[in-house]
Protein backbone atom coordinates (compact mmCIF):
# COMPACT_ATOMS: atom_id res chain seq x y z
CA UNK A 1 0.00 0.00 0.00
CA UNK A 2 1.25 3.31 -0.67
CA UNK A 3 2.19 5.65 1.84
CA UNK A 4 1.72 9.62 2.14
CA UNK A 5 3.56 12.48 3.92
CA UNK A 6 1.44 14.90 5.75
CA UNK A 7 2.72 17.94 6.56
CA UNK A 8 1.24 21.49 8.17
CA UNK A 9 1.85 24.59 6.59
CA UNK A 10 -1.14 26.77 8.04
CA UNK A 11 -2.18 27.17 11.41
CA UNK A 12 -5.03 25.74 13.40
CA UNK A 13 -6.40 28.97 15.18
CA UNK A 14 -9.31 30.08 14.05
CA UNK A 15 -10.34 26.82 12.80
CA UNK A 16 -13.84 24.82 13.31
CA UNK A 17 -13.20 21.60 16.15
CA UNK A 18 -13.78 19.40 13.92
CA UNK A 19 -10.33 20.85 11.39
CA UNK A 20 -8.38 20.87 14.80
CA UNK A 21 -9.92 17.39 15.95
CA UNK A 22 -8.73 16.37 12.32
CA UNK A 23 -5.21 17.41 12.38
CA UNK A 24 -4.69 16.16 15.82
CA UNK A 25 -6.15 12.48 14.69
CA UNK A 26 -3.15 12.89 11.76
CA UNK A 27 -1.00 13.55 14.64
CA UNK A 28 -0.61 17.19 13.30
CA UNK A 29 0.08 19.36 16.19
CA UNK A 30 2.44 22.29 14.63
CA UNK A 31 3.01 24.01 11.30
CA UNK A 32 5.81 22.67 9.44
CA UNK A 33 5.55 19.03 11.33
CA UNK A 34 5.57 16.10 9.02
CA UNK A 35 3.80 12.79 9.71
CA UNK A 36 3.92 9.66 7.42
CA UNK A 37 0.47 7.28 7.28
CA UNK A 38 -0.63 4.14 4.80
CA UNK A 39 -3.07 6.21 2.14
CA UNK A 40 -6.15 4.66 3.47
CA UNK A 41 -9.93 5.80 2.62
CA UNK A 42 -9.86 7.39 6.33
CA UNK A 43 -6.42 9.35 6.07
CA UNK A 44 -7.55 10.10 2.28
CA UNK A 45 -10.85 11.27 3.88
CA UNK A 46 -8.94 13.34 6.77
CA UNK A 47 -6.72 15.02 4.31
CA UNK A 48 -9.80 16.27 2.09
CA UNK A 49 -11.50 17.77 4.95
CA UNK A 50 -8.28 20.10 5.91
CA UNK A 51 -6.00 20.15 2.06
CA UNK A 52 -6.44 24.23 3.22
CA UNK A 53 -4.21 23.62 5.86
CA UNK A 54 -1.85 20.47 5.22
CA UNK A 55 0.28 19.52 1.77
CA UNK A 56 0.08 15.82 1.51
CA UNK A 57 3.11 13.96 -1.08
CA UNK A 58 3.30 10.34 -1.98
CA UNK A 59 6.33 8.85 -0.24
CA UNK A 60 8.11 5.68 -2.16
Amino acid sequence: MAKVKITQVKSAIDRSKRQKDTLRALGLKKINQSVEHELTDQIRGMIAKVDHLVVAEKVD
